[in-house]
């Protein structure tokens, strides 16, 4: 059984450099607690003795990865990780000098829960924290988790369910209920990382020897953009196919469903330096259909939403406007690839909301402050893929379309033959010279990039 590493050795293990902060005043409490907990004070000098910490957490400043942040990290032989009052007092500081300093909240996470012996003293102290995290929130500060084994109970809901990136380590147990309160017929892999992330619960699994890079790669990319540069539209890519204009409607429907067609991880791969994938709605949904995250090219951080030739499922809309969200808190602009038939209509979709998911993802675009890029890359089925388009900012490829529906259910709509379906193409005006001469994109992406009278 691999040994469970000290909150110091967790800290020790992904930082450059470590400054504890002081311990913070906090109110008189009673020997034995709040509910005067016979033992308690005895079972607090035991932990304090076995692990050589005064509370639960070790908070302090940092530098990971060449990017300096806030760090907590929570010491499991301390009662288990538990929250209590002190606890709060601790947390509420790291996260006062992340708001002070505008710097990153990283936190490595390993609870229990709240401290039984603290009765709802200790359950409050979620209140507190949740507080803090929304100041921080509402300053535009990233705020990132690490699960270690067990994350579970207000630990979980708060830190833990409540950052904006959320990476677990290999075979960390995560739920709200602990190992010892759950059904006891429950399914195991729901509560393991690798069952979160199925579930769209937690970003990604990373090993422990590549945490430290990926942390420091994800700070450099949620800098709040404080930067002049993070107002600046992110540039349009370049095609990657040299196919020529399409000289009818239907051509242009058969280049853009064309199995050789450049599909959205070539481009993601040729825009960006590095990627750093975020996964799942929150809600209980991932969809391996459309590709969403952060990446980076030139040192400049720009959030990806990017469709992959299937039909959009609601989890995969409610990722992408999360995703949305996050880059317009933070201040990053966003690049958007589009690429569906349309959205998923089985009555699973509809079941799971797929209008609800597709309605958020529209109001992602129109609230959002930063700027949107969109580049049509294949197919532009109807409002499942305009949800994920850019106003006045959208362009598309010499290999895709953009249509208000699919020809041919235009055709069995308008109860024409099949015969007719490429008639209907025409008359659709879908082509990509079509689109800008309708005002719909701004202009066609070749391989030399340039549209609109100028360079993309």
């Amino acid at each position: 059984m691999r040994r469970r590493l000290t909150a110091r050795q967790a800290i020790a293990a992904v930082t450059d450099d470590f400054t504890e902060s002081d311990t913070p005043p906090g109110a008189e409490i009673p020997v034995d607690g709040p509910l005067s907990w016979s033992g308690y004070a005895d079972s607090r000098a035991r932990a304090a003795a076995r692990t050589g910490e005064e509370e639960s957490v070790v908070h302090g400043r940092a530098t990971v990865g060449g990017r300096p942040c806030v760090l907590v990290s929570f010491e499991f032989g301390f009662l288990g990780g538990s929250l209590g009052q002190r606890t709060g007092d601790l947390l509420e500081a790291a996260y006062g000098t992340a708001l002070t300093r505008r710097l990153p909240l990283v936190s490595i996470v390993a609870t229990g829960g709240s401290r039984m012996q603290e009765g709802m003293i200790a359950l409050t102290q979620l209140q507190r924290v949740a507080r803090a995290s929304a100041r921080l929130r509402a300053a535009g500060l990233p705020q990132l988790a690490v699960l270690r084994d067990p994350t579970t109970g207000g630990g979980w809901a708060t830190l833990g369910a409540g950052a904006d990136v959320i990476l677990a380590l290999p075979g960390a147990q995560i739920g709200f209920a602990g190992s010892r309160v759950r059904p006891a017929d429950a399914d195991p892999s729901a509560y393991a990382a690798e069952g979160q992330l199925a579930a769209g619960q937690i970003d990604a699994v990373v090993q422990p020897d590549e945490l430290p890079r990926t942390l420091g790669r994800w700070l450099g990319a949620l800098r709040a953009a404080a930067v002049d540069e993070s107002a600046v539209p992110a540039p349009v890519p370049g095609a990657l196919a040299a196919t020529g204009l399409p000289a009818t409607g239907w051509d242009a429907v058969q280049q853009a469903r064309s199995s050789a067609r450049p599909r959205a991880g070539a481009y993601l791969d040729a825009y960006f330096d590095h990627l750093l994938p975020l996964s799942g709605d929150r809600c209980g949904g991932t969809d391996p259909g459309l590709l969403c995250g952060f990446g980076v090219r030139g040192g400049r951080p720009i959030a990806y939403v990017a469709q992959c030739g299937t039909a959009t499922r609601p989890a995969g809309y409610r990722t992408a406007a999360r995703v949305i969200r996050l880059a317009d808190r933070l201040g990053v602009p966003v690049l958007t690839l589009i690429d569906t038939p349309g959205a998923a209509n089985d009555a699973e979709a509809e079941r799971a909301g797929a209008g609800a998911a597709i309605a958020d993802a529209f109001a992602a675009i129109a609230e959002a402050r930063v700027p949107v890029t969109t580049l049509v890359i294949g197919e532009g089925g109807s409002g499942g893929a305009l949800a994920l388009a850019a106003p006045e900012n959208t362009y598309v490829t010499q290999d895709s379309y953009f249509s208000v529906i699919a020809p041919e259910l235009a055709a069995a709509i308008l109860k024409r033959s099949p015969d007719a379906v490429q008639a209907t193409a025409d008359q659709l005006r879908l082509r990509p010279q079509d689109l800008v001469e309708l005002g719909v994109a701004r202009g066609i992406a070749g391989p030399e990039a340039t549209a609109a009278g100028g360079p993309l």
